[in-house]
């Protein structure tokens, strides 16, 4: 057995309640699993995530499933994988058809409120050009209302409110609610300090004329550093995004105690950081500094690069790197030095503001009835296989993320697990803790009560453009076990990735090829087409034609 079975690895169910609880989810952006104290990191201090993990359970083995930002959150949503619930990647929005477990909390009486980044739907206004569907000449294209397999989605409702033009352009522009079962919304889009939304009213409003706080242009003195996108910002702490988060969520909290004390909620603070840019403000910017953490394990290898890593660093080498963009680029020792010592001001901040979001529930005495939830949507190379942002690449600092499970009836302080679960596991796992069951085509796996042992975590990936050699609109499928990694990628003339994980955690020696090797090759192989065939869609279920 390629993937030994687990005993008992879930959560406790509690075994008293005084009422429905409570629910508090922070998530972050591009943030490591590593890059926490409690995870490990030698120099960064995040005494308020840690003493999450101190109360609850740290997941040592969470995964997502996919490595990108809407698909991800959708799956958190909807507790279903990027190619059943249709946002892809990057630029698909998620149904405003499709049900999500807030939704279904909402329905059974919880209050919903979302403070910070959504990105449910697309943020940049931009229109694709490359990896669309193209017509021969001649050809003559189906009406715009037929041209996808599920007929226009006009009739479904708005997908441009999360557009950032919107958000500048438009000072009435607003979300319709209920927005994916969230009955309140205080929106951030976009990251570092460019971020728009409700978010840049209420800086407006703080400081009148703040575009001339905002962006490289209008940066503070004092920036030595070398890597790409990052500027020491003038907005002071108390008017940065983060702050902003844990302040609106303070007020929502305040809020509900006032008005509906007795029902239960469900509340998601949503930090755009330790995303890039990279511009911690005030005392944030050098709290760290690149003499303070270390260059990863695979930044210095001898083994022979993968043809798609090595696109990368070609770039790099040959100047033609685009590094003002979202996809991975190569850097110089220096730049992942850099840019880990500004991630960690960004995460240090998010870890004040994290308390400060944990105080407000203890004084209002919502902290023996809240289970308080931590996790990310992906994570980022940070210098791994000199490798910065992220890419279509399965490596574990980007796929491998946090995941915190603090309840206080839980009696389970302190306890580590180390089984394989993902992000499609949370909405089952919440609606559990409710006493709610999840929709048909949910595909997670509650956490709670008895285990039912390790299974292989599926990623997917589905790239809109092209790159590192690969044609527009690749795929590729992940198999994560507890020992190989497995990765197969979509016409590329027999090309894989098969990691030792317990040999080579660096992920560094590509066995995909070796001889020695092709008896397991083809057993994982067959294991993935298990898996695959076990995330089909369940749903809809028959509506007639007898048992």
């Amino acid at each position: 057995m390629l993937f030994p079975k687990g005993g008992k690895r879930a959560l406790p169910i509690p075994t008293t309640m005084a009422k429905r609880p409570n629910f508090l989810l922070f998530i972050t952006d591009q943030h490591r699993a590593d890059h926490l104290g409690c995870y490990g990191h030698p120099v960064l201090r995040t005494p308020h995530i840690d003493s999450l993990a101190a109360k609850g359970t740290r997941f040592e083995r969470f995964y997502v499933a996919t490595p990108i930002c809407m698909p991800n959150r959708a799956t958190l949503m909807t507790g279903r994988m990027p190619s059943l619930h249709g946002a892809r990647h990057n630029g698909i929005p998620l149904s405003l058809t499709a049900t999500t477990f807030v939704d279904i909390l909402a329905a059974a009486g919880w209050r919903t409120a979302l403070i910070g980044k959504c990105h449910l739907q697309s943020s940049s206004p931009a229109s694709p050009t490359l990896g669309m569907p193209e017509a021969a000449p001649g050809d003559v294209l189906p009406p715009a209302e037929l041209r996808e397999a599920i007929k226009s989605i006009a009739a479904q409702g708005r997908y441009d409110q999360e557009l950032s033009s919107n958000w500048r352009d438009d000072p009435d522009h607003q979300l319709d609610l209920p927005y994916y079962g969230f009955q309140h919304v205080d929106l951030c889009v976009g990251h570092g300090d460019k971020t728009v939304g409700h978010y840049g009213r209420w800086l407006e409003l703080r400081h009148p004329g703040s575009d001339r706080l905002r962006g490289p242009e209008n940066q503070l003195p004092g920036n030595a550093y070398s890597v790409p996108q990052a500027w020491r910002t003038a907005i002071p702490e108390e008017l940065y995004p983060t702050a902003y988060v844990a302040e609106r969520a303070c007020a929502w909290l305040d809020d509900h105690v006032s008005k509906r004390a007795d029902a239960p909620f469900f509340i998601q603070c949503s930090f755009p950081d330790p995303h890039h840019p990279f511009t911690p403000p005030g005392k944030y910017w050098d709290m760290y500094g690149p003499n303070d953490v270390s260059l990863p394990a695979s930044f210095h290898t001898n083994s022979p690069l993968p043809p798609h890593v090595a696109a990368i660093h070609t770039e790099r080498d040959d100047g033609t790197a685009n590094r003002d963009g979202k996809r991975a680029i190569a850097v110089s020792a220096r730049e992942a030095l850099e840019a880990a010592a500004l991630s960690c001001g960004q995460i240090a901040m998010i870890d004040d503001r994290v308390g400060q979001v944990l105080a407000k529930l203890e004084a209002l005495d919502l902290d023996g009835d809240t289970v308080v939830v931590f996790t990310t949507d992906h994570g980022d190379f940070m210098g791994d296989h000199q490798l910065l942002l992220k890419a279509a690449l399965h490596y574990q600092g980007l796929v491998r993320v946090p995941f915190i499970w603090a309840d206080p009836h839980a009696g389970d302080g302190g306890r580590v697990r180390d089984d394989l679960c993902g992000t499609l596991d949370i909405a089952a796992t919440i609606l559990d803790r409710a006493g709610l069951v999840p929709h048909n085509g949910n595909q997670g796996r509650s956490l709670l009560g008895q285990g039912r042992g390790d299974r292989p975590v599926v990623i997917e990936e589905h790239q809109r453009r092209g790159y590192m050699g690969f044609d527009h609109g690749f795929r590729a499928r992940t198999l994560m076990g507890r020992r190989y990694r497995m990765t197969i990628y979509e016409d590329a003339n027999g090309f894989g990735e098969l990691y030792d994980l317990n040999d080579d955690p660096a992920e560094q020696n590509n066995l995909f090829d070796h001889k020695g090797h092709r008896e397991l090759r083809h057993a994982l192989t067959e294991e993935l087409v298990h898996r695959l065939i076990g995330l089909t869609d369940t749903s809809p279920l028959a509506t007639h034609h007898g048992p």
